[in-house]
């Protein structure tokens, strides 16, 4: 039987060279314990051998039982980057072996993530994970789920129910041991898998692509120090509004309390994808050519599990999610399909007043209504447990109770629920995938996307038929009035959520007459569009960027494609120097990096100075613009911010000045006094020889452990890191978060990039940011991880001749 890693006739294997490179590494700090005797070195051969056993065998039979549902014997080749390809006779049959490797490969990954859905995190990491625990019970997320499988029609059950058998089949059968996160752990007996654990996972997606409770909170406390001008001038993307008379309602440290306990999604730095698709007029084909790049943040395994599926009814490659069954982006040999965040506002807060002297009701437009309550216990590992009183308002879950003293906090009888379209019953966003999965025209596609939920994505199509789409897929709330800037009144029914955007009105095109559609977070509707969809769009140089170099070529090539989405060039920098670049600097020192940078080209390479230094003076410049005003409220709102820079710049130079001194500063001056204080500090670190800085040595992508990558001993040893280009406003996004410990760290980007020729769909290529396995001491932990960043890809779509003739594996599931 094959394994990853593995010893054979040609010596030992890649897997074992990484274990033996490792060992070397801390063998030295051990060595004193060798002298203590024999005990010691059978125990380190035992974890040698340990090691072996933990890995995924890829040769060879298994036989599984008639109880777990496999209809007909299922073939499985892995390929030279592990990644596999499924051969079935039928699709549940195919599904069932998804779930099969997708265990085998990163079962940790899944178990943890359907424990942080169902909220039973605390059952094996203890007190540490109850704050998590009581989010995810108090929005009842895997109850939804649960109520959501029932709901779908039979055909996606069907494919659901196939894939969690193939899950719970490895873990009945598996001749490895479990991954090496469970011997940490001490002994934890894995649940068989359900289908409600996958729905789960779509859930926190959407969480994770949601939100702007956050920064509705900020706002609310903001209102409370400045005056609705100024808070107005900090979100120039927002209209004037007087919404923020709201923040009113809550003590000003209640909203504090209540921003630091709610989840995170919805976080900086924003969530942010790139997708762009030609038609067969502008592609050197002759057929449409689409390009996909989703970002998310780093973590090591990345969430995408590259795979393919061969049956005579259905053929997919491309991007899963280890806990699913379905392909969320890829190709059927028909039609190719990516998404992009819409940065839609889909969630809100509602300040509930309670019925005085009746604290179970809370009121409503005309009387009141009762809280709908209900308990959930939390286990504790080590046998405790914590009870957690769970209440519902019409508009959602009550969650200022997360606050441990919620009912003494807000102020005299309030509550704070969330309204968000993932907490929605009827959510059928997996059944609209696995239809969309098997559409081969764009009237099917489309036809599926109907019950596309949450979270609101730009869906990108093309077919080999020559039809280039999109549309903007998911719920968004229609408001009786307001943005939901603030915290809104709950009991007036003002800013009530009074049905959802229609789906026939939701954003679409349809082979537009220019030939092309790009998405890449900035506003996809002009003021005409009747209905709100949000304030938060992302700045549009990405966008502004695609649309330059596609106007640079009449005709796209897959390799033109794929320069593009390697693209480091940042419109962004060469905007917003044309109004920083105004100092005269006196010290040669500074003046010379000034120099530098002023004859600069925007390029955010990782082996030039020059996007160290302005990445490093607009980090600074933020700081000096806005902290002073926004005091402790400073380092929640701190961000490169460029349209508010620029604003600031440009038309409101009264931030310029420093309200703590009694002389007034010009922009000139904080300008000249941020860079002067941010080259100092890179010169503090680095040396005075500027020459010689290179961004890549701060901008490196870091893939820690979901467990122990904050632990010093294992963070190198189960994490990669490598020098990166790009930067928060560039095609190859290079995100970085700004105040941040370690500010220029990457630490979200495209952790998926895709490419599909129509002309030949089996000419696809995709590459995802680490390796497939989620073993630390697998050879395909991090085997991608140099190809990510140099912007290389694979082939899966090989004849399986080719295939047969070069595969790491060959696995049969037989019944």
């Amino acid at each position: 039987m094959g394994l990853y890693l593995r010893i054979g006739s040609g010596g030992v294997g890649s897997g074992m060279k990484r274990f033996l490179r490792w060992f070397p590494r801390w063998f030295p700090r051990w060595f004193p314990l060798v002298a203590l005797g024999v005990p010691v070195v059978a125990a380190l051969v035992g974890m040698a051998f340990w090691v072996l056993l933990s890995l995924p065998y890829t040769d060879g039979t298994v036989s599984i039982g008639p109880e777990a549902g496999l209809g007909a014997e299922v073939e499985i080749l892995r390929d030279s980057h592990a990644v596999p390809h499924i051969r079935a006779k039928s699709a549940e049959d195919a599904f069932f072996a998804l779930g099969y490797v997708h265990a085998q490969d990163r079962f940790w990954q899944m178990e943890l993530m359907r424990r942080v859905g169902s909220g039973r995190l605390s059952e094996i990491l203890g007190e540490r994970a109850l704050s998590s625990d009581r989010s995810m019970r108090v929005m009842g997320m895997y109850r939804l789920a649960e109520r959501q499988y029932e709901r779908m029609l039979p055909g996606t059950r069907r494919a659901l129910d196939a894939y969690a058998a193939g899950v719970t089949a490895w873990l009945k059968r598996r001749t490895s041991t479990l991954p090496v996160e469970f011997l940490i752990l001490g002994h934890i007996e894995p649940e068989p898998w359900k289908p409600a654990d996958s729905l789960v996972l779509g859930k926190l997606m959407a969480l994770d692509l949601s939100g702007n409770w956050r920064d509705e909170l900020l706002r609310a406390r903001m209102a409370k120090r400045l005056t609705p001008a100024q808070v107005a001038q900090l979100w120039p993307s927002h209209p004037p509004s007087g919404s923020v008379t709201n923040a009113e309602l809550l003590p000003e440290k209640d909203l504090a309390r209540l921003a630091a306990v709610l989840p995170a999604g919805g976080g900086r730095p924003p969530r942010a994808s790139n997708a762009w698709v030609v038609d067969g007029k502008h592609s050197t084909s002759g057929k449409p050519l689409l390009a996909n790049d989703p970002h998310l943040g780093f973590r090591s395994p990345i969430i995408w599990y590259l795979a393919r599926i061969e049956t005579p009814d259905l053929s997919l490659t491309g991007a899963t999610v280890p806990g699913a069954p379905f392909f969320l982006l890829g190709h059927n040999g028909h039609a190719a399909w990516g998404m992009t965040s819409v940065q839609s506002d889909v969630t809100d807060l509602f300040v509930e007043k309670l019925v005085s002297g009746n604290p179970g009701h809370y009121l409503i437009p005309g009387g009141d209504a009762a809280f709908d309550v209900r308990t959930e216990v939390i286990k504790i590992r080590g046998g405790s447990e914590v009870s957690v009183m769970v209440r519902e308002t019409r508009h959602g879950p009550v969650v200022s109770d997360l606050m441990a003293d919620a009912g003494e906090a807000l102020g005299e009888g309030y509550a704070v629920a969330l309204a968000a379209t993932f907490l929605r019953d009827g959510d059928l966003t997996f059944q609209a995938v696995y239809g969309f999965n098997q559409a081969r025209d764009w009237a099917a596609f489309r036809a599926a996307l109907a019950d596309f939920h949450a979270p609101h994505q730009n869906v990108f199509y093309a077919d080999r038929a020559g039809t280039v789409a999109y549309l903007a897929a998911g719920k968004v709330p229609v408001r009786t009035s307001g943005r939901g800037d603030v915290p809104q009144e709950g009991w007036t029914g003002k800013a009530d959520w009074s049905g959802f955007i229609p789906f026939r009105r939701l954003p679409s095109a349809n082979n537009p007459p220019e030939g092309r559609l790009v998405a890449a977070n900035q506003k996809i509707v002009d003021e005409t569009y009747p209905y709100f969809l949000s304030n938060d769009w992302a700045p549009g140089y990405r966008a502004a960027r695609i649309h330059q170099v596609l106007d640079q070529n009449s005709v796209l090539s897959p390799d033109g494609a794929a320069s593009l989405q390697r693209d480091h060039l940042s419109l962004m920098a060469q905007d917003l120097l044309g109004v920083m670049a105004v100092i005269d600097p006196k010290a040669a020192f500074q003046r010379g990096l000034f120099e530098m940078l002023k004859s600069w080209n925007g390029l955010m390479s990782r082996r030039r100075p020059e996007p160290l230094v302005f990445t490093a003076w607009l980090n600074e410049l933020n700081r000096s613009l806005f902290a002073d005003e926004l005091g402790d409220l400073f380092d929640e709102f701190w961000g490169y911010r460029p349209r508010l820079v620029r604003s600031v710049l440009s038309d409101h130079p009264q931030w310029c000045d420093d309200v703590t001194t009694e002389v007034p500063e010009t922009c000139a001056d904080i300008l000249d006094a941020s860079f002067r204080r941010a080259t100092e500090d890179l010169a503090q670190r680095l040396g005075r020889g500027y020459e010689n800085w290179n961004w890549g040595t701060d901008h490196v992508a870091r893939f820690r452990h979901s467990l122990l990558g904050e632990v010093p001993l294992f963070s190198n040893v189960w994490g990669s890191k490598i020098e990166t280009d790009g930067g928060n406003f560039t095609v190859n996004a290079g995100t970085s978060r700004a105040g941040a410990d370690h500010p220029f760290d990457h630490v979200h980007g495209p952790g998926f990039r895709a490419l599909y020729d129509l002309a030949s769909l089996d000419r696809s290529r995709f590459m995802i940011a680490t390796g497939q396995s989620g073993n630390p001491f697998s050879a395909h932990y991090d085997d991608m991880v140099a190809d990510w960043r140099n912007g290389n890809y694979v082939r899966l779509d090989l004849k399986w001749r080719d295939l047969e003739e070069n595969r790491l594996g060959r696995l049969v599931l037989e019944p």
